[in-house]
């Protein structure tokens, strides 16, 4: 599996706090089922003023500590980025980190107040190729009120990131039935642990993928955390990759498990059901 949004890297942002805590959370990560992780810190201006360079530096520091323990776990580049003006210049001239340094952009809304002009911000990212992928619009103080604005994103062709944890209950009863929405409704395009810490944001996938297979059927569940992640780390446009079930039509699909997961991705990658 792919989780492409944890705070892993140690003494960057609110993950871990020290090098010890980060390699209990990688060995946790690979436990789980997890191979490759997008270490995503927060660029949030005048509080994580993390830059891609930055990012890219404690990443080849951590991949070293890895590889003397011999902990097998592939990582590469992201950020975890706050709606801020001139996101896409920063973009342009290599300040904010896209995934995998790939068209697509971790794009985080602010968590109590819904932004002015997030519609137009993201549909001027959309413009100059960018892909912005949500993150856990669930757990929005706001989203409940605006669930339209995310579904109205969606269908013009952002990405929405739903957190592992919100789709098992770990962040409490609204979370989860929100996260139950958006995947039952096809708006759930991958799913992501934002891990912060072992014990209390816990870099677990699994579980969440067994809970969206009880939702959408498990090839589904599996474009979730690996066909689209790798098509993201392989920077496929979003046409390349399985479009997401259309509304309603979810409870159909979790009658599909006896068929393989296949199609041109799974050929592309060599992969079967996994």
């Amino acid at each position: 599996m792919y989780d492409l949004h944890c705070h892993l890297l140690p003494a960057i942002d609110d993950g871990p706090v020290d090098i010890k805590t980060a390699l209990e959370m990688a060995r946790m990560a690979v436990a789980d089922g997890i191979t490759t992780v997008a270490c995503t810190p927060h660029i949030y201006p005048g509080v994580y003023e993390n830059t891609a360079l930055d990012i890219r530096n404690a990443i080849d520091s951590f991949r070293r500590e890895l590889e003397e323990r011999g902990i097998p776990l592939t990582l590469v580049e992201g950020a975890d980025v706050h709606l801020a003006p001139h996101l896409d210049a920063g973009i342009r001239d290599g300040r904010i980190a896209t995934l995998a340094g790939s068209r697509y952009l971790l794009l985080e809304p602010p968590h109590h107040v819904a932004p002015p002009r997030f519609e137009e911000t993201v549909f001027e990212l959309m413009a100059q190729g960018i892909v912005p992928v949500i993150t856990h619009p669930e757990r929005l103080s706001w989203v409940d009120s605006h669930f339209d604005v995310f579904a109205r994103i969606a269908a013009r062709g952002a990405w929405m990131q739903i957190t592992a944890g919100s789709l098992t209950g770990r962040f409490g009863s609204r979370p989860r039935a929100a996260a139950e929405r958006f995947v039952g409704e096809g708006l759930c395009m991958i799913l992501a642990t934002d891990a912060h810490h072992p014990q209390r944001r816990p870099p677990l996938l699994m579980e969440a993928r067994e809970a969206a297979e009880k939702l959408v059927g498990r090839e589904e569940a599996t474009h979730m955390v690996l066909t689209r992640p790798a098509g993201i780390v392989n920077d496929l446009p979003p046409e390349a990759l399985p479009a997401a079930p259309a509304s309603g039509s979810a409870c159909s699909s979790q009658h599909s498990d006896d068929v393989p997961a296949g199609g041109l991705i799974s050929r592309m990658f060599g992969w079967a059901r996994v």
